[in-house]
C-alpha cells in the first residue's frame, strides 16, 4: 500500500496546484512552507490555473503541519475558521477556537471528522505561542 504524501491529502479543489507542484518537484512540506509571497505570485502568473488563494492556503497548511504538527484536515479546518497563521493561532484561546469550529459545523450542518478536543486546541495554541515568541 502506498503512503500518501502531503499533496495527496489535500481536497480535490487543489488539483491544479497539486499538478503544478508535482511537475516542479515541490512536494515536500519543507519546500511548500518556505514559499515566499513573491514565489507564490510568480507561480500564479506562470501557471494561470493555480489560484493565489489556494496557493496561500497550501502554504499555510504546510506551515501548520511543519511547525506545530497539525494534520492537513485539521489545518484546513483552522483556515475555514479564520485562523491562517501561527500568529493568529497564538493569539486565540481554546474557547474561541472551539466556538469557531462549532459555528462552522452548525453553518455547514455537518460534524467535522477531525478529532479536535479542548486539550488538543490548548496544545496547538501553546506550541504556536512558543514559536511566535521565538520569531
Amino acid at each position: 500500500m502506498e503512503s500518501k504524501t502531503f499533496l495527496d491529502i489535500l481536497p480535490n479543489n487543489f488539483r491544479h496546484e497539486k499538478s503544478f507542484f508535482v511537475q516542479n518537484n515541490l512536494t515536500d512540506i519543507e519546500k511548500l512552507s518556505n514559499l515566499s509571497d513573491l514565489e507564490i505570485n510568480e507561480i500564479q502568473r506562470t501557471y494561470s490555473l493555480c489560484t493565489l488563494n489556494n496557493l496561500k492556503k497550501i502554504r499555510a497548511i504546510a506551515i501548520f503541519k511543519k511547525e506545530i504538527g497539525i494534520s492537513p484536515p485539521q489545518a484546513y479546518l483552522l483556515l475555514h475558521c479564520g485562523i491562517s497563521s501561527i500568529k493568529s493561532l497564538s493569539r486565540s484561546t481554546p474557547y474561541e477556537l472551539e466556538s469557531k469550529i462549532g459555528r462552522l459545523e452548525r453553518i455547514l450542518r455537518v460534524k467535522t471528522e477531525t478529532d479536535t478536543t479542548f486539550t488538543l486546541l490548548k496544545e496547538w495554541i501553546k506550541k504556536a505561542s512558543q514559536i511566535y515568541k521565538s520569531i
